[in-house]
């Protein structure tokens, strides 16, 4: 048990900016054994995010409460996932190599091609997130329920999307620069279970007041096959920054299934 909330912990560290005991450190071991809780970083972050929504939401409107939840939510993971995100549209939109791809993306500034990108990713997130939210609009505890539901299913969902990638496919960089590599190294099949229960038991949960909401792992899967297909294509495989970049679009493509379904399903 000791040995577990470690490895919990330095999930927790690595992931997010939200305060860990001080003896937890980057052990690559640990950090290694720690997929299997990416996924339930989902449920912390998300529950965050909801907890900043629902507070707001008492005197703000509907939409304004959402930019508090998303900006909420970058504060939480320190923008980790958004600047894997930037870093991976200035990458493949600006090199032509693997060699320059990576060389693009292992650099700290951001071009127009992040910066764009960040601008529509976030667009997209207050937009459909809102939209998502307004179709439950009777605020009684267990509508609240659900919006919570929503808020944590699309973080694990996502999440679970993203860290799956190097359960099939290899790490790109050869060397041992990135912050990502330790994860990259192996995993057993603990890593696989843990990361598919805490990635798809909030939807399982959702699925109790509505089972259509099971096909949205349909698109979010489709969208996490293909763009590991097109990080296969292009650099040979994945890095961090390819999994942020998944995760952050695997959670758009959810808002945007979660409004498909209900409209028109």
């Amino acid at each position: 048990m000791k040995k577990e909330l470690r490895i919990f912990f330095t999930c927790l560290m690595f992931y997010t900016r939200i305060p860990c005991p001080k003896n937890i450190k980057h052990h690559p071991d640990y950090l290694n054994k720690a997929t299997r809780y990416f996924p339930f970083i989902g449920w912390i972050v998300g529950s965050i995010s909801f907890l900043a929504f629902y507070l707001f939401s008492f005197f703000l409107s509907i939409e304004t409460a959402v930019i508090f939840a998303l900006i909420i939510s970058v504060l939480t993971t320190g923008a980790f996932h958004e600047d894997g995100f930037a870093d991976v549209c200035d990458g493949f939109g600006g090199g032509w190599t693997k060699e320059k791809i990576l060389i693009i993306m292992k650099d700290s500034a951001i071009g127009a091609y992040g910066a764009i990108g960040l601008v529509l990713l976030f667009l997209l997130k207050f937009k459909l997130l809102s939209e998502s939210i307004l179709l439950f609009q009777v605020y009684d505890s267990m509508e609240i329920f659900k919006i919570w539901l929503l808020f944590i299913s699309a973080h694990s969902l996502s999440r679970l999307g993203a860290i799956s990638i190097i359960f099939t496919h290899e790490y790109s960089r050869e060397d041992a620069s990135s912050k990502s590599k330790p994860i990259a190294k192996q995993f057993t099949w603990k890593e696989v279970v843990g990361s598919f229960f805490f990635g798809l038991t909030p939807l399982i949960v959702s699925s109790y007041f509505d089972l259509k909401i099971l096909l949205a792992i349909i698109p979010v899967f489709i969208t996490r096959y293909f763009l590991a297909r097109y990080f296969k294509k292009w650099i040979d495989g994945y890095t961090g920054d390819c999994l942020g970049a998944t995760q952050q679009v695997c959670e758009v493509i959810f808002y945007l299934s979660i409004l498909f379904l209900w409209k028109c399903i």
